[in-house]
């Protein structure tokens, strides 16, 4: 029988276990990719394991977060990414350069290859053929040092497309659609891989928004077919010398299937405040709105931001309306001057942003109270622009574009005739934005600012826990609400005291506090908890604060493996019925651990305010076991690779 794409990918990297249903395996990791929400934590965490340069093919550092600069923090962790990166090995995309999915996008991708990012969204290179996977910035520290990715080998579904997207309708109307389908949780333990007559109607970009958005479904990441759409993406990106063509066999089998007919996707939108409460745009036509962003590692490639400029050609918002325009890179900034496009979106009233991250992340262009904001970007999360009780909206270019000239949400294809935009053959290609390492044997100083003081050190899990239930949550719990967004924040990524004051600060601002008095202290949950970004933060302060243990009904998958790699018990409740039963500031305690985890036992929680038991599930790896019992993964690595 033949493989599919993800088989073909998995087999020639596989360097522990067996690729069987449920079986750990280890990868060897090509590319690794951080930046500066979460590449200094990697770095220091590098610097710690002592393993010298990175052992990676090539590994990069991008600052397209947390640029906003209105303190010292910022620039002093740029400064500290760039001189780290050139000491060990990593090439540094500049502040400016672009998004770092775009530019790795443009510039580094290679079809059949291995990446490894600290962000989430690090699927869009899945986009032309790369298997693609976000992770917490230890995991990727660790692959730096030429250690294995180890993950559970997962389901892979095939999503087969047919037709072509009607026009108006677009790639992120297509994977609104599958967000429809599937919610946030329905991909987990599944990557996706695209098939079908379909896939060749979209391009290389299209695809990549497609891939993009897989990660919101809960899935490990999504892999496109390499084909002459991604030939000739990479002939205008002037490097043919990376591109191979890559397909799944025939006869491949696959775990699953959905099956989607583009030409009968329409334009569609996703209600406040989850991307899978997605409905179609006819449906919530008319209603008012604020503020439109177009751009994010989503939605700011070139013909993205051709479209848009098409639409607003020759147009005005109203004073309403706040546009602002964000490119995904210098090479799309770059083709927007020279075509006329960014006159054309000045001339409508936009407002021009720098060449990052921004208002996705919600560093900057925060909504008005109340406000009504539609953004192409990935995510809606509640608050999550800065502005607590603003509704956020996620829509297609088009139908940004369009809606900001009507103040309304709107329907493209209320437009008329669709657009017809013609994308340059060959792209400005400008890398000297781009910073190399440092030639092997030369001496770099690394430059800390006061925002980067040392890493906190765990002790190894003891053999009982005791403490106090801190906090309980429901379902679909998000990284969000475990570690907010927002500028004033994100500039202290690098500094786990100072962030960890704001741990679950918009669900209980008094959080913190009584972690800390309580010593050691536990959190419960719902279904899915640690949905969302890739935040090792959102582990990593919580254990800071003394958290040993989360448990919940299930984990949404990155968030599970970084409570793992600090040292925190992902337990899952044999019962979901037992959790209405555990309330703040009951007592528990969890005794004989060693023992339990060691020998794969389930792992029974004594209630001793209420007295009673009830019994929850540990599942692990060998591997995992001793993680834990090291006390997270960075002792772990560090013992394996140096002995110390």
């Amino acid at each position: 029988m033949g493989k599919n794409i993800v088989q073909k990918i998995i087999s020639s990297h596989l360097a522990a276990g067996t690729p069987s249903p449920g079986s750990e395996i280890g990868l060897a990791i090509d590319q690794t990719l951080i930046h500066d929400a979460t590449g200094q934590m990697a770095l220091l965490q590098y610097e710690a394991i002592g393993a010298g340069r990175v052992k990676t093919k090539r590994s990069l550092t991008y600052s397209d977060h947390n640029t906003l600069q209105v303190s010292f923090e910022n620039m002093d962790d740029h400064h500290f990414l760039a001189s780290a990166s050139r000491k060990f090995g990593l090439y540094y995309s500049r502040v400016g350069n672009g998004i770092c999915h775009q530019v790795n996008l443009e510039r580094f991708s290679v079809p059949g290859q291995t990446l490894l990012g600290a962000d989430s969204h690090t699927t869009t290179a899945g986009g032309v053929g790369m298997l693609a996977i976000g992770v917490g910035g230890l995991d990727v520290a660790v692959a730096m040092a030429g250690e294995p990715f180890y993950l559970i080998m997962p389901q892979v579904w095939n999503v087969r497309l047919a037709g072509s997207l009607p026009p108006w309708s677009s790639a992120k109307d297509a994977a609104l659609e599958i967000l429809r389908r599937l919610t946030v949780s329905g991909g987990r333990g599944k990557t996706l891989e695209f098939s079908g007559e379909g896939v060749k109607t979209l391009s290389a970009t299209e695809r990549a928004t497609i891939a993009n958005m897989s990660i919101e479904t809960g899935a490990l990441t999504a892999v496109f077919p390499s084909d002459e759409n991604t030939r000739r993406y990479f002939a205008a990106q002037g490097r043919l010398q990376d591109w191979a063509e890559l397909a799944a066999d025939p006869d491949a089998a696959y775990d699953g299937e959905m099956e989607m007919d583009l030409s009968s996707i329409e334009p569609l939108v996703a209600r406040p405040h989850s991307p899978d409460h997605v409905v179609p745009v006819s449906s919530e036509a008319g209603k008012k709105i604020h503020q439109v962003a177009i751009g994010s590692c989503t939605n700011s490639s070139i013909e993205d931001m051709f479209r848009v400029a098409a639409i607003l050609r020759g147009k005005f918002v109203p004073p309403e309306v706040s546009l602002i325009i964000a490119p995904g890179s210098r090479q799309v900034l770059r083709c927007l001057i020279e075509s006329g496009g960014l006159a054309d979106m000045i001339s409508a009233g936009a407002r021009f942003m720098e060449t990052t991250c921004g208002f996705c992340n919600g560093v900057g262009q925060a909504p008005r109270s109340g406000g009504v904001s539609l953004r192409t970007s990935n995510r809606n999360f509640s608050g999550r622009s800065g502005t607590p009780d603003a509704s956020l909206y996620l829509a297609s270019p088009e139908t940004a574009a369009a809606s900001a000239l009507a103040g309304a949400i709107t329907d493209p294809r209320t437009l008329g005739a669709p657009i017809q935009v013609r994308l340059p053959q060959d792209l400005y290609i400008d890398d000297r934005m781009i910073v190399p390492p440092a030639p092997e044997g030369e001496t770099v100083e690394i430059i800390r600012g006061p925002n980067i003081p040392p890493l906190p050190r765990f002790d190894p899990l003891p053999d009982d826990l005791e403490g106090e239930i801190l906090l309980t949550l429901g379902d679909n719990v998000t990284t969000d609400d475990i570690v907010p967004a927002g500028a004033h924040i994100l500039k202290l990524r690098s500094n786990i005291p100072a962030i960890s004051e704001f741990v679950f600060q918009n669900i209980d601002s008094g959080f913190p506090g009584r972690a800390r008095a309580a010593g050691t202290g536990f959190i419960v949950g719902g279904r899915n908890y640690g949905q969302g970004s890739s935040r090792e933060h959102a582990a990593l302060c919580p254990r800071y604060l003394g958290v040993r243990a989360v448990v919940a009904e299930s984990f949404a998958r990155i968030h599970k493996s970084n409570l793992i790699n600090f040292g925190i018990l992902p337990l899952e409740l044999a019962n979901p019925g037992d959790k209405a039963g555990l309330r703040p500031g009951d007592k528990l305690r969890l005794s004989n651990l060693k023992s339990l985890i060691g020998r794969g036992a389930a792992v029974p929680v004594r209630n001793l305010t209420q007295g009673k038991t009830i019994e929850t599930k540990l599942e692990l790896t060998p591997r995992l076991t001793q993680i834990l019992l090291a006390g997270g993964l960075l002792a772990y690595a560090r013992t394996k690779l140096t002995g110390k």
